[in-house]
C-alpha cells in the first residue's frame, strides 16, 4: 500500500480569491485532483481552524472527499513578529510529528497563497491570491503527488526544530 500524502491547505487565496466572498469556488478543482490519489489526505491550515469546529470545516468539502480530511494543524502563537515567517510550516510539522511515525520520510505539500508561511518552498504550491487555485496549480499538485507516489520526490533536509525531534 502507498503511504499517505498530506496536503496542508489554506482557504483564503486558495479555495477562493483572498478578500472576496468565501464561496469556495476553487474547491471542486482541488477535490478533482485529490480524487485521483487515494493516498492523498487534506490537513487544514487556514486561520478559520481557530474559529470553526472541524465538522464545520469538513462540511465545506464534497461528501466523497470529507473522509480524506485528516484534521487541522495546531495553532501556534508567535511571541514576536519574526516568528511569523514559516509559522504554518512549523504548525504542519508539529501535526506530522503527532500523526506520522517518521516525519523525515513523510510525503507532504502545501497549498497556500502566502510564501512566507512556508520555508520549504520545494513543497509549496503557491496560488495567486487574486484568483485562488487554478489549472496551473492543479497540474503542479498532480506532479507533486505523482512524485510522492513514485518515490521520486526530493528528500528534505532536516529543518525540524528541536522540540519536534523524537528522542
Amino acid at each position: 500500500m502507498t503511504q499517505s500524502s498530506y496536503i496542508f491547505m489554506d482557504f483564503d487565496g486558495v479555495t477562493h480569491p483572498w478578500g472576496e466572498v468565501e464561496d469556495f469556488r476553487c474547491l471542486p478543482q482541488i477535490e478533482a485532483v485529490v480524487r485521483d490519489y487515494a493516498e492523498a489526505r487534506i490537513v487544514i491550515t487556514a486561520d478559520s481552524r481557530a474559529h470553526f469546529t472541524l465538522a464545520d470545516l469538513v462540511a465545506r468539502f464534497a461528501e466523497d472527499v470529507r473522509p480524506r480530511v485528516s484534521g487541522v494543524t495546531p495553532h501556534l502563537v508567535p511571541r514576536s513578529g519574526a516568528e511569523l515567517h514559516g509559522l504554518r510550516e512549523r504548525e504542519a510539522m508539529l501535526w506530522l510529528a503527532q500523526h506520522v511515525t517518521d516525519t523525515s520520510s513523510a510525503s507532504w505539500c502545501a497549498l497556500d497563497d502566502a510564501p512566507g508561511n512556508w520555508l520549504t518552498r520545494s513543497r509549496l504550491i503557491l496560488t495567486d491570491f487574486k484568483r485562488g487555485f487554478g489549472d496551473e496549480d492543479a497540474a503542479a499538485l498532480r506532479r507533486m503527488l505523482d512524485s510522492f507516489r513514485s518515490g521520486t520526490a526530493q528528500p528534505l533536509k532536516s529543518r525540524e526544530p528541536s522540540f519536534l525531534r523524537r528522542a
